[in-house]
């Protein structure tokens, strides 16, 4: 058995080198969407997430559905709750359980950022890309978020139901 590491070869060394790029400079040029609006990506993507749970959330279900620790998710809540575009509430059932819902507010705010955001979206990916590609990028993403999804427990791949208005594209 030898320690040597598996090198990578040219094509995966290429696709790195771009899953890279994508993340270092796409992702900052999608922040610039919500940063007029004092927000970042990842409470946009809250605010969509809360859209898509009509009922609510309870805080421990979005933080594994998003990943996030709950003492990253209290500040980032604490911040939509501030805005006033999420509330939280007590559990009926359950005293010790929070439930954060959008609200009207908070919804009217991602329907009004979502086309600027979707048309960011288009520029940096979509636009550069024809169907075949855009559909081996679905399919080659798909596979490694769903194994990824696997090591978060809660965390979904595709949201489930019909997409809301305004929170479409995260």
């Amino acid at each position: 058995m030898t320690d040597e590491p598996r090198w990578l070869d040219d094509t995966e060394r290429s696709a790195w080198l771009s899953l890279l790029a994508v993340v270092l400079v796409g992702f900052p040029e999608l922040e610039r969407t919500f940063r007029p609006h004092g927000l970042v990506h990842v409470e946009f993507g809250l605010l969509a997430a809360l859209s898509n749970a009509c009922e609510g959330l309870r805080l421990s279900e979005l933080a594994a559905q998003m990943n996030m620790s709950p003492s990253r998710l209290s500040h980032r809540m604490r911040k939509l709750v501030d805005l006033g575009y999420v509330e939280l509430t007590g559990d009926a059932c359950d005293g010790r359980v929070s439930i954060a819902q959008v609200t009207a507010a908070g919804r009217a705010f991602a329907e009004r950022v979502a086309p600027a955001h979707l048309a960011d979206v288009r520029r940096l990916i979509f636009d550069n890309l024809d169907p075949a590609q855009t559909a081996a990028l679905a399919d080659a993403l798909g596979a490694i978020a769903e194994k990824l999804g696997e090591s978060c427990p809660g965390s979904a791949v595709a949201p489930k139901g019909p997409p809301v208005p305004g929170a479409r594209a995260m």
